[in-house]
């Protein structure tokens, strides 16, 4: 089930139509114990997507290169920002980055996140639960921006293969890490006194 405060529409950049997808919802929600739940529907023509199958759970780099769902994340007014990959295989990564494409130092080792998906005629899902300690420190005391993404592998897109969705597509061609993409805006958690 989708949250039904932060959902929107992904959209296709104009340079990788696919007219086999006839839809891209994605959503967040924030839990109570700090962790984010990412949200993903997809609904198109199945037998022309190409959605890994599920194997073992485990960090992986190059996700991108078939379907996969993404997020970005940064706290409001900071330059730094975070990236999850989430692949239908389950397999996952996160990354760390100072300002535009300049990935930090220091590596980033948090739990794993719980992916959960559902496959059924013209209809894939996938739910990603984002632990706390994956987050920027201040993630629970600060607005957050984030920018959903997705990148929807088939037989017969316009370029071969890919086709990339997004809430926003501020540059010319794909750029899923351009700020101006991190369009949906999450307040900060509130606080029970």
């Amino acid at each position: 089930m989708l949250p039904t405060d932060h959902t929107l529409a992904l959209l296709s950049h104009p340079l990788t139509p696919a007219p086999m997808v006839r839809a891209v919802v994605a959503g967040v929600s924030r839990l109570s114990d700090g962790s984010l739940v990412f949200f993903y529907h997809l609904s198109g023509d199945m037998a022309r997507l190409l959605i890994p199958v599920p194997q073992t759970g485990k960090r992986s780099d190059d996700l991108w290169e078939h379907t996969c769902f993404e997020a970005f994340l940064a706290v409001a007014g900071d330059s730094a920002y975070r990236e999850f990959n989430f692949s239908p295989s389950g397999q996952w990564a996160t990354y760390a980055f100072s300002a535009y494409r300049r990935p930090q130092q220091s590596g980033l080792s948090p739990k794993s996140p719980q992916i959960s998906t559902c496959l059924s005629a013209g209809r894939f899902e996938l739910s990603a639960q984002v632990s706390a300690d994956a987050l920027p420190r201040s993630a629970t005391t600060a607005p957050l921006q984030i920018g959903l993404s997705a990148v929807i592998e088939s037989t017969d897109t316009v370029d071969g293969s890919r086709s990339y969705w997004a809430l926003s597509h501020p540059a010319a061609r794909p750029d899923f890490h351009q700020r101006a993409a991190f369009i949906l805006e999450l307040p900060a958690a509130q606080h029970s006194a």
